[in-house]
């Protein structure tokens, strides 16, 4: 965590020699997973997400965006809803530290600075790389953990997000967004760390032809600052 505030100060340093507007804040939720463990519902958020955001706000319809979430999944078999999962009875913990850079578009003209009370709908989608446990603390019904993949592992994944946000006054504003990260892992469970041509072992369960997902539901609060834009060029 201590490397993600690093690149976001630095990423904020830099934005800051521009002329534009900003908006820095937190994002406050929760989060879920779907994967081989657990629930498949795409958004039921049953652990705790937070982090913090950056925009550099390049004209009224768009923004650039950066931002870091940390963020508790986990998955038990019990709570599934599938016979078969809940006679398995297999459950996991990990967390989430991920770093998204990508452009926010707005569906109608946003403008900070403007007078009026503005709200709009958006769309977010970037790059993600995130850090977690690639054992995915993997807990079985016999008691046997899959102990021998302990370790930090750091995976990619292609951020979508829907939102709708609002002008509170002069420089804050307040959102509400739902965002699935598809990763580029089947394992965020533990269920197996191969690559979709390398042979299955014994230990290993599920789809491996079907990567993990995590949804962050929340809301984010931002303040505005820097000069009044141009929005002149780009």
């Amino acid at each position: 965590m201590k490397h993600f505030a690093t690149a976001f100060l630095l990423l904020l340093a830099v934005y800051s020699a521009q002329s534009q507007t900003y908006e820095v804040g937190v994002m406050l939720g929760g989060a879920n997973y779907i994967g081989d463990v657990g629930k498949t519902n795409y958004i039921n958020p049953n652990a705790i997400a937070a982090g913090g955001i950056f925009k550099w706000n390049r004209g009224p319809r768009h923004s650039f965006r950066g931002s870091l979430l940390y963020a508790k999944i986990k998955g038990d078999d019990v709570d599934s809803g599938y016979s078969n999962r809940e006679q398995r009875g297999y459950s996991f913990e990990n967390s989430i530290k991920e770093l998204s850079i990508g452009l926010e578009f707005n569906f109608w003209d946003f403008n900070v600075h403007s007078g009026k009370k503005v709200h709009t709908p958006y769309l977010y989608t970037g790059f993600t790389s995130f850090l977690y446990d690639s054992s995915g603390a993997l807990d079985r019904r016999d008691g046997n953990t899959k102990e021998e993949k302990v370790q930090t592992g750091i995976d990619f994944a292609i951020p979508m997000v829907i939102g709708y946000k609002a002008k509170l006054s002069h420089s804050t504003m307040i959102g509400f967004e739902i965002g699935a990260r598809y990763t580029l892992t089947d394992n965020l469970d533990g269920s197996s760390d191969l690559k979709k041509d390398e042979p299955r072992r014994a230990n290993d369960f599920g789809n491996i032809n079907s990567d993990d997902w995590y949804v962050f539901s929340g809301i984010t609060f931002t303040f505005s600052f820097g000069r009044l834009p141009c929005y002149c060029n780009f």
